[in-house]
């Protein structure tokens, strides 16, 4: 379908791609995946035929359609409607549509057969390409992408670059090109968007080329991974989870190889040292300096995952509640977003905040971060609580004269210049770049900017609004890393769901101007509120009974009731007490990990294996009290429903 041989693609002094090679076949689905900076977009734009490479070659059909999304279609804009705009897309449909307007309009005056000819051929071949349909093709798939009805009468010059994109998308799927090539798709796409969307990919016929940071979204869709590293193009037989695994085994398998190459070249060299001053042995060292020379050498695996070094800090423990919200209301000219709806913010709760956009997320967020007042009902901050808040608008508050260091040093001085330093390059930052002044910064730049001041300040609460935004695969996983051993409080609103499954430990969401709650990961979530979508409608209540049948049935239904009440009142008591022993063999647990970690202890082979012995069985016994919770949960729920 597309060959790339040798492609050498040279940016100034800097080769992106060095001889690489890769060939894509039809009804392929790949995810093309590698860091910042390591050329994936750069690829896309050569393929498409908008950059020339130095060297190398890219053979395709001739008669190969391409559909290309890509970032600078944001600054796209018409002042036609979405729909109008979306069937642009069918070129051909749309020329013959208006020739047959103008035949129609001809034979007002001007009827002949020479004319009805014209205008049967026209019709007859704007019907085998289903062009009857095609405004019912671009209302379905902008359903899909999430605009309602009205929306789709509204001049694409009305909506935000955001929505503009997503229109973009709905017009290159309307073409159903050979191949799809797709950058950051889901960038702008709300959670039932982008779940559409990679059903609608799974069922696309053609081949498809997806560079995305959504590790869950490439896991659904892709059965190839092509990493872009280090100039070359490797491929991997199957979805982003295999190439995790199978990269792993690779590097094993290269490690090993360089280990034992390494200990050969000492063992030679110290060789080619003894013998090297003896006549003798001579011409002997001297050929195995030349083996040397000529020996390919195998590389040390990088490590491409690195780990949290910092650590949060915060100087007071909150107390049990951190938010308590009652009778909230809140309503807009045109959508009521909660009405009479009641939450609670545990400490240690770690919430997920998920749905659709325009349901109340962000607002929702506001109200319990204080900065949204204009409601009616109460949402009280709890006992010693210190909150920091991160939304994409705070970019307004970086003081733009500042180095990017400086930033952090003037907000957090109770870190080390070492401490900033890592949390800066865990957000990209390294080297000379932390010297940068924010204004010359990027809007994604001065993003990663400020979610990494938001990591220090010194909060027991975090208030997170799409805090995964521009940042890549590698840094998502230092920020789970970071969450996961944070031991305050996390309320997140964000789209990617491997980041949510991976921090959150409660899921909320707006549903019938209620604030709902699901007790357990994004994953499970996933899970139950699919059985729910299948479950059937709710029967209609049975009529009521006759008068003179009151009398027997009403103290049955009143005895089932009080039943009920006193099973709840039971099943939260013992989950109460069930959460109670989960945290103290957390505690213990957490004692166990601190001793393991003790160099003292370290060194003290028996110590260490009887503290992991003991480590083991206290984590299994963990994980048992954690079922239970899970199935006591599981009853709470059935009886409250």
């Amino acid at each position: 379908m597309i060959a790339i041989n040798n492609l050498t693609f040279e940016i100034g002094a800097r080769a992106l791609y060095d001889e690489a090679n890769w060939h894509i076949k039809p009804g392929e689905k790949i995810g093309l995946i590698g860091a910042n900076g390591t050329g994936k977009t750069t690829l896309l734009k050569i393929i498409v035929g908008d950059y020339k490479p130095t060297s190398g070659t890219i053979s395709m059909a001739k008669d190969l359609t391409m559909g290309y999304l890509n970032q600078d279609l944001l600054s796209y804009s018409s002042d036609k409607n979405i729909v109008h705009v979306a069937m642009e897309a069918f070129e051909r449909q749309n020329q013959l549509h208006d020739e047959i307007e103008v035949l129609l309009k001809k034979l007002e005056t001007d009827y002949t057969e020479d004319l009805l000819h014209k205008l049967s051929d026209k019709q007859h071949e704007f019907e085998l390409l289903d062009g009857y349909n095609i405004e019912y093709k671009a209302h379905e798939i902008l359903a899909g992408l999430g605009f309602s009805e009205a929306e789709c009468q509204r001049k694409l010059s009305t909506f935000s670059g955001g929505w503009r994109m997503r229109v973009m998308l709905a017009k290159i799927l309307l073409q159903a090109p050979d191949i799809l090539l797709l950058d950051e798709p889901t960038n702008h796409l709300d959670l039932p968007s982008i779940q559409w969307l990679e059903d609608y990919l799974k069922a696309f016929n053609g081949a498809i080329i997806i560079v995305s940071h959504d590790r869950w979204f490439l896991d659904k869709v892709i059965n190839r991974t092509v990493e872009s590293r280090k100039g070359k193009l490797n491929v991997y037989a199957g979805n982003y989870t295999f190439y995790l695994e199978e990269k792993a085994l690779r590097s094993e398998i290269q490690r090993g190889e360089f280990k034992n190459q390494q200990s050969k070249i000492k063992q030679e060299e110290r060789l080619i040292e003894r013998f090297r001053a003896k006549a003798s042995k001579a011409k002997m060292a001297q050929s195995r300096i030349k083996m040397l020379d000529k020996m390919e050498r195998v590389d040390d695996v990088d490590d491409d995952n690195p780990e949290v070094n910092f650590s949060f800090r915060f100087s007071r423990q909150s107390g049990r509640h951190v938010v308590t919200m009652e009778h909230i209301t809140k309503k807009y000219p045109a959508i009521d977003i909660l009405d009479d709806a009641e939450a609670i913010i545990e400490k240690g709760d770690k919430i997920a905040l998920i749905g659709a956009n325009g349901k109340g997320k962000s607002t929702l967020l506001r109200i319990v971060a204080g900065a949204d007042t204009e409601f009616e009902g109460t949402a009280q901050t709890g006992h010693n609580v210190t909150q920091t808040f991160f939304a994409q608008h705070q970019l307004e508050s970086l003081h733009l004269e500042h180095q990017i260091l400086q930033e952090l040093q003037a907000f957090a001085p109770k870190h080390t210049d070492t401490e900033l330093r890592s949390i800066l390059g865990s957000f990209l930052f390294t080297g000379d770049d932390v010297f940068k002044k924010i204004k010359v910064l990027s809007g994604g730049e001065k993003s990663r900017v400020a979610l990494a001041k938001a990591l220090t300040a010194d909060a027991n609460f975090l208030v997170l609004d799409e805090p995964t935004n521009h940042l890549d695969m590698a840094s998502v996983n230092i920020l789970i890393q970071a969450l996961q051993q944070y031991e305050g409080t996390v309320i997140v609103v964000s789209h990617d769901r491997y980041f949510l499954d991976n921090v959150a430990n409660k899921i909320w969401f707006i549903e019938d101007q209620k604030i709902k709650q699901y007790p357990g990961t994004y994953a499970e979530y996933d899970v139950w509120n699919d059985k729910r979508k299948l479950e059937p409608k709710v029967a209609a209540p049975s009529p009521q009974p006759k008068k003179e049948e009151k009398k027997e049935v009403a103290p049955v239904k009143q005895q089932s009731s009080d039943n009920k009440h006193q099973q709840l009142k039971k099943l939260n008591q013992d989950l109460t007490k069930l959460e109670e022993n989960i945290a103290s063999v957390e505690k213990e647990v957490k004692a166990m990990e601190a001793q393991l970690a003790d160099n003292q202890i370290f060194n003290q082979a028996e110590k260490m294996k009887q503290i992991n012995n003991s480590y083991q069985l206290k984590k299994m016994e963990l994980g048992g009290l954690q079922q239970k919770w899970e199935a006591l949960a599981d009853q709470i729920m059935e009886l409250e429903a």
